[in-house]
């Protein structure tokens, strides 16, 4: 006997195929509670995050507890209950943690963090707000740059300052040389 597999199984097994293999993609993934935002606050959100790369959908918990089940990530389970949004970033890991940290504050309890995925490794709400304190990677690189570029300018400037004492003290010399 062959059993009939339903339209809707097939459509939530397509689902959780979809969010398996965003999760693979990721750089990082924050999960977010979301409670009375307006229609135009969850348009602004959406915005930003999108100018950002960053995927952001609404899913059911079963869906997403059942992708991360699979791909052996079950530190996810308690943290799947109520409202929960995800958002996917395939190319900044600290981008998500950064907006969806500010629109937190900006929106006062509307949207909680519940916790994340960076680097395929689970972290709680607490190490999302850590993650987001983090400078962009952009700030980080100029950074590094700068440390790099400091001893470089000081070297130059030693070499400049020793040049121009001996240029000095030739030209005290001849002034010496022009007054005998």
């Amino acid at each position: 006997m062959t059993k009939k597999i339903s339209k809707q199984r097939i459509q939530k097994e397509a689902v959780v195929k979809s969010i398996k293999e965003k999760i693979n993609k990721s750089k990082s993934i924050i999960m977010v509670s979301f409670n009375g935002l307006t229609v135009s606050e969850d348009t602004a959100l959406r915005k930003e995050l999108r100018e950002q790369g960053i995927e952001y959908k609404v899913l059911k918990n079963s869906l997403i507890k059942r992708a991360f089940n699979e791909l052996d990530y079950n530190q996810f389970d308690n943290d799947l209950n109520g409202t929960t949004s995800v958002a996917f970033s395939y190319n900044d890991e600290v981008a998500p943690a950064k907006i969806i940290a500010e629109n937190a504050k900006k929106l006062k309890n509307k949207i909680e963090v519940k916790c994340g995925l960076l680097s395929g490794n689970y972290i709680d709400a607490v190490k999302v707000k850590e993650l987001a304190a983090l400078p962009t990677r952009e700030v980080l690189i100029a950074k590094m740059l700068g440390s790099l570029n400091a001893p470089i300018t000081k070297f130059a400037g030693v070499l400049t300052a020793t040049l121009r004492s001996l240029v000095y003290a030739v030209k005290a010399v001849q002034e010496k040389k022009a007054q005998a």
